[in-house]
């Protein structure tokens, strides 16, 4: 049985020497300095702080900047070859290694291995095109734009980028940037979320030995201060952040004051408008996978569905059904136990606050048919557990409808008709991911067209385009001008310039014309 706790560990603590610590990462090497500051880093299934981590003090922000603007020219002007052939090495290297850091992202983060593993094969994705960066990277040329004049741009790195990646895809979302930001010739301070922290550090050692120089890839570790060093920074050129709505505002706000380029992804509020043609078999299953999954911690997750009626009393029945059948534990599978479907929640904090919001839809009128609040996990009851939740009548009005909950509450709203459905997306404050489920292509057609929303979904729950498109949202969900990898990757870490070329015949010398030039 669930008891919800009020007493939240705090963020930051004394250095523990009984605990093992993970240094920052900078020029090529952890850090020996004993940390002033460090936060505990949970086995989520368990409950128990394994390890701490190092919160950068100025200094280290400072050291892990220097690092990479020193390494800026020598990597920037290095030969297309060499930076292939790192790219193509860190991609052999990841691919057979994946599962070690898989196992790695399930200590610390709780998703179970084979979600772990999945998430590092999206992040492959983005280094296998990464890879392929001397074709795009190729300028255009004019050949006698005017007479004896030659006009070509050139495609060159911006230099010091800063990655701020958030604690629910701690291997994923960082190689959504750095894989093209370092191909095109680029330096980075990645800032990984100090809930999760170990899997940066692995990627950097494989870096390493992947060859690439010291100083290209480093880790800083921390907390609002790191975050605060890497905006205000005048060697810092650009960011690349995702998370939480209110902190994509904030670092898109505070970046761009201080002249530098951002990306900045937010939150989101996903909705699947179900239409009575539906397969409501397809639809059952999906809505759990993808209201559940990673224990809902994505912000591509399905938090809402909109049924239209008269098929919601059908679906709840075959979505219960369903949720009857998951198993609830440990990500890691061992000798004596299968691993389960759906791991625990990142921290306590996390949880509670989840559970809250559970409360606040009860308050509001909902029916909660599936409470999971009221599970615990055989043998690991100090975890953070709370298990697959299911909501029915849950009023737009309620908070636990307009704010994104972050975890596995999946909520019914019934509607009756397209037309009532599209407008409840359309005037929600996000506009990530949506889903429509139907087996009208002139319906599926409208909807692509009408919805205001970054990424859809047609019968797919979870719409996160394939590397060589790019991923972002709509209206709260990002800001910036720039979405994630694909195209708009290369284009976001490069600057182009033009450059018009005369070589003179000293047979023909112009000479002396004050007039303003014209093309002839």
């Amino acid at each position: 049985m669930f008891s919800a706790r009020t007493s939240p560990h705090p963020e930051e603590h004394h250095v523990d020497s009984a605990l093992p610590t993970i240094q920052h990462w900078i020029d090529g090497a952890c850090s020996t300095s004993t940390p002033a500051r460090t936060s505990p880093v949970f086995n989520p299934a368990l409950g128990v702080a394994t390890k701490q981590v190092a919160l950068a003090e100025q200094a280290e922000i400072d050291a892990a900047v220097a690092a990479a603007k020193a390494a800026f020219p020598s990597w920037s002007n290095a030969s297309v070859a060499k930076r292939q052939g790192v790219l193509f090495r860190f991609r052999e290297l990841l691919n057979e290694r994946k599962l070690e850091l898989a196992r790695i992202i399930t200590s610390e983060h709780g998703k179970v291995v084979s979600d772990a593993a999945g998430e590092i094969q999206r992040g492959l994705e983005v280094v296998e095109l990464a890879t392929g960066f001397p074709h795009i990277m190729k300028g255009d040329f004019t050949e006698n734009a005017s007479t004896g004049v030659d006009v070509f741009s050139i495609k060159q790195a911006l230099g010091v980028v800063g990655i701020i990646s958030p604690f629910n895809f701690p291997a994923m979302v960082p190689m959504w940037f750095f894989p093209i930001a370092i191909a095109v010739g680029n330096t980075v301070v990645l800032k990984p979320s100090e809930k999760d922290p170990s899997a940066a550090i692995w990627l950097a050692e494989l870096w390493k030995e992947a060859g690439l120089p010291d100083g290209v890839f480093n880790v800083l570790h921390g907390d609002k201060q790191a975050v605060d060093g890497l905006l205000n920074h005048d060697d810092v050129a650009a960011i690349s952040f995702v998370g939480s709505t209110p902190i994509a505002q904030y670092i898109y706000e505070t970046a761009s004051k201080n002249g530098k380029r951002v990306q900045a992804l937010g939150g989101a509020k996903n909705h699947m408008l179900v239409l009575p043609d539906a397969d409501l078999d397809l639809v059952a299953d999906q809505a759990i996978n993808a209201g559940y999954g990673s224990a809902g911690e994505r912000c591509m997750a399905i938090s809402i569905v909109l049924a239209i009626e008269p098929v919601a009393d059908q679906l709840i029945e075959k979505i219960t059904e369903r949720i009857k059948g998951l198993r609830i534990g440990d990500g890691t599978p061992t000798d004596t136990h299968a691993e389960p479907d759906m791991g625990p929640i990142v921290s306590e904090v996390h949880r509670d606050k989840i559970a809250s919001y559970i409360q606040i839809a009860h308050d509001d009128g909902a029916d909660v048919l599936v409470d999971g609040r009221e599970i615990s996990a055989e043998g690991a009851e100090g975890g953070f557990w709370l298990g697959p939740t299911l909501i029915d009548n849950l009023p737009t009005t309620s908070r636990a409808y307009t704010e994104e909950i972050f975890g596995p509450v999946l909520g019914i709203v019934r509607v009756k008709s397209f037309e009532e459905g599209v407008e409840l997306i359309n005037t929600g404050q996000f506009g990530n991911g949506t889903a429509i489920f139907t087996n009208d292509g002139g319906a599926a057609r409208r909807f692509q067209n009408e919805i205001q929303v970054g990424m859809i979904g047609i019968n797919v729950p979870i719409p996160v385009p394939v590397a060589y498109y790019s991923f972002g949202g709509w209206k709260d969900s990002a800001f910036g001008d720039s979405k994630a990898y694909g195209l708009q990757g290369f284009h976001f870490y490069t600057r182009e310039k033009a450059v018009t070329s005369r070589w003179l015949d000293p047979a023909k010398h112009g000479g002396i014309n004050l007039g303003f030039p014209e093309n002839d």
